[in-house]
């Protein structure tokens, strides 16, 4: 292979770096009008009446639609639960009703955007305000205020898995450990706020230029909004600052293909361009899911784990985005990487009016993992085994019963990837007499070289599993279409998919796998991409699926036009559609699926310094062992890890995503902290390990997830080995550190 396994540079770096590509907020047209939209502020409450007549006297102002100018308002990733605009004159009777401060009441179309943000402070609403419910748990319970009083509960989602009998097993434990963990919402915090711009295309399409991670999903919620057959609507990706899932679900995408299409039914032809500010990035967008995980686990003497009891509840905020499918993943990673005889589990997701909550890197995985590492270093510590031995005693190997009663698919590598990250972390490795592994940390020399006594430094340990590809059922494929254009010889291949370019590098390692396919240099390849007017659907660049699916469609389509270019059927053109095997959903009674087709394997070990004066966590070392199947373009999947770790450290240490009352307290980059280059860990050692997936193309698998999952408990597990203190929720804030030192109440 000459170009697959190769760091070549990104097809799209040097456009990049020249300020040459062009970002959605960098589109201008000419005559382009421009939009603001009025958030309800409000977290539950009413609409009675909207009053207009100030904000439309403004001079500039163009129109102003409100919830009876939508023609099927609703809309919803996974269910259409939520109202594109709230507000009275609706065809949906639930619009009259805003569940979270988010919420779109009306947009401002106007010649400025200062015009339209003047305008749109000047509409008033007439609120009836609601009872206000911010704990799930609360929330959960019989006779709490419903958020969608057409449903007979605020749970919107509930899974099961019953795999063995765990009471018994439990009555069998030589230790049992119990805890509640909590983990926390995460705002995305991409580079770039939403932006775009809308019009009519030459051919009478509603076009919306725009960030997003699924075209052909978005255009299908834009059409079911305004009432249009799909072939009426054009959406186009071009590239984007960032999205770690927080596109997949609407923001400005159907706002701005309504604006653009009633300002043609009125007889004018301007486009509608937006840029949200930071502020309204924060509040106009999802979350990652806080959860609530209450886990007892229990042992035997000689480590073996033979019983796992869970609660998941997971805050979905007002609407469901994709809250039952995050549920799914951490219903089923909440037990961990282990094989456990007997499971019970019960996850819940539930409706509060707090900030919505939706897809976010790890997609549940995070928070189902953070719990079992948990709960795993603290039974490892409850009898005084080692932390990878114990892991090593229980980890799934090839063939190895998930909790929902099936095997994992061909390809597993975990107990290589802890090893390998156990042995370059520090851990000595001795393989006894019947198979099992006994580990020693024997030392770092981080761990030696504390500067002052109040400077504690201590090692932790954790490992995970992430799917690859949609699970639980979700109908899963991937289209490409490639053409081979040349006389004698394969002069040009161009590559038609609607993969969206985020920042992660998907198009460079598209175009390294159909070049590795046609058998052509690199730069012979062309790639026209993420349009749906001339790409046919990918699915979305989401569960860490994009390499894996567009791979395979890819080589498959670069065969079939080879075929014909054999037969001199030139150019030589093939569409290809690729097809994973079949995921099933849990069965409602005892969760048994076949959950995923597809996983990647992660371990990490990360070293700190706490200081017990301050209570500031500082990472100082990273090990991240990341199995891939095979590593398209390993410089990608170094930056993918090193991104990965870094985002994590926010998670773990820094971003307190405060809300009360349903109001966000931290919708400022001033307030909400994310991790500068101060905040990076001193070393961060990228371990690529490439373990083939016997599916993947060229052995694959997808990986950008991964290195996101292990980091929290990592870090937990190293904070309690520096100062002996537990801790069970997260970010440890110097605040929640100098209070579990008992510094401060």
């Amino acid at each position: 292979m000459s170009i697959v396994g190769q760091s070549v540079p990104r097809v799209d770096a040097v456009a990049k770096v020249t300020g040459e590509a062009l970002y959605p907020g960098d589109y201008n047209l000419p005559n382009q009008a421009y939009m603001k939209i009025l958030f309800a502020n409000r977290p539950h409450a009413i609409i009675r009446g909207i009053d207009l007549s100030e904000a439309e006297a403004l001079e500039g102002v163009i129109a102003i639609f409100t919830a009876g100018d939508v023609p099927v308002n609703e809309y919803g990733l996974i269910m259409p639960d939520q109202p594109v605009l709230c507000g009275p004159g609706s065809t949906k009777p639930f619009a009259e009703r805003v569940r979270w401060i988010g919420d779109q009441i009306a947009l401002v179309i106007a010649e400025t955007e200062e015009i339209a943000a003047k305008a749109r402070d000047l509409i008033r609403v007439d609120y009836e305000d609601l009872p206000v419910v911010t704990d799930p748990l609360e929330a959960m319970k019989e006779g709490a205020p419903l958020l969608h009083p057409e449903r007979d509960s605020n749970i919107f989602c509930h899974y099961r898995i019953r795999k063995g009998d765990v009471e018994a097993a439990f009555a069998e434990a030589d230790v049992i450990v119990e805890g509640e963990y909590r983990t926390p919402a995460q705002e995305h915090a991409y580079l770039q706020p939403e932006a775009g711009i809308s019009f009519i295309d030459e051919e009478g399409r509603v076009t919306v230029i725009v960030g997003g991670q699924w075209a052909h999903e978005d255009r299908e919620q834009i059409a079911h909004a305004l009432g249009l057959p799909e072939e009426q609507v054009r959406v186009i990706y071009p590239p984007v600052g960032g999205a770690f899932g927080g596109r997949e679900d609407m923001s400005v995408q159907i706002v701005l293909a309504l604006a653009a299409w009633k300002l043609h039914q009125r007889g004018i032809n301007r486009p509608v361009k937006i840029i949200w500010s930071r502020e309204e990035s924060i509040i106009g967008h999802h979350k990652r899911h806080p959860y609530i995980i209450r886990a007892r686990w229990g042992a035997t003497r000689g480590g073996k784990v033979i019983a796992a009891d869970m609660e998941v509840i997971a805050d979905g905020g007002g609407y469901a985005y994709t809250s039952t499918k995050v549920l799914g993943n951490a219903t089923l990673m909440c037990t961990g990487g282990y094989e456990i005889p007997n499971v019970k589990v019960d996850s819940y997701a539930v409706y509060t009016n707090n900030m919505v909550t939706g897809a976010f890197r790890g997609f549940g995985g995070p928070q189902g993992a953070f719990a079992a590492e948990m709960q795993m270093n603290r039974l490892a510590e409850a009898l005084g085994m080692d932390p990878v031995e114990i892991r090593l005693k229980n980890v799934l190997r090839e063939g190895s019963l998930l909790s929902v009663g099936t095997p994992l698919p061909k390809g597993v590598s975990l107990p290589e990837v802890i090893q390998k990250c156990a042995l370059e972390s520090g851990w000595q490795l001795e393989r006894l007499e019947g198979g099992e592994t006994r580990a020693k940390f024997v030392g770092r020399p981080e761990l030696k070289e504390s500067p002052a006594p109040h400077l504690k430094r201590g090692i932790g340990f954790a490992a995970a599993f992430k799917n690859v590809g949609f699970s639980f059922g979700a109908p899963e494929n991937c289209w490409a279409t490639v053409e081979l254009h040349g006389a004698t010889e394969i002069e040009r291949v161009v590559v038609r998919h609607a993969a969206s370019e985020v920042g992660q590098g998907s198009h460079t390692v598209i175009a390294q796998m159909a070049a590795e396919a046609a058998d052509v240099p690199l730069e012979k390849v062309q790639l026209v991409m993420a349009d749906t007017a001339v790409t046919d659907n990918s699915g979305s660049v989401s569960a860490s699926r994009m390499t894996f699916m567009a791979g395979n469609a890819v080589k498959g389509a670069v065969n079939l036009a080879l075929e014909k270019w054999r037969a001199e059927d030139r150019p030589a053109i093939a569409t290809y559609q690729y097809r994973p095997p079949r995921t099933t959903p849990f069965d409602p009674q005892t969760g048994k699926s076949e959950p995923n087709f597809a996983y990647g394997y992660v371990a990490q070990s990360v070293v700190v310094e706490v200081d017990t004066e301050t209570g500031h966590v500082r990472v100082l070392d990273v090990v991240s062992a990341n199995d891939v199947g095979r590593a398209i373009n390993p410089q990608q999947v170094q930056g993918q890890i090193e991104g990965g770790v870094v985002q994590a450290v926010g998670y773990a240490l820094l971003e307190n995503f405060v809300q009360q009352n349903g109001y966000v307290q931290t919708q400022h980059l001033s307030t909400y902290l994310i991790p500068t280059v101060l905040d990076v860990p001193q070393q961060v050692r990228s371990l690529i390990l490439e373990y083939p997936d016997p599916i993947g193309p060229w052995g694959a698998r997808g990986m950008a997830e991964m290195p996101f999952l292990p980091f929290a408990p990592a870090t937990l597990a190293a904070v309690h080995d520096a100062i002996g203190v537990w801790f069970n929720e997260f970010p440890l804030t110097p605040e929640r550190v100098l209070r579990g030192l008992g510094r401060i109440r």
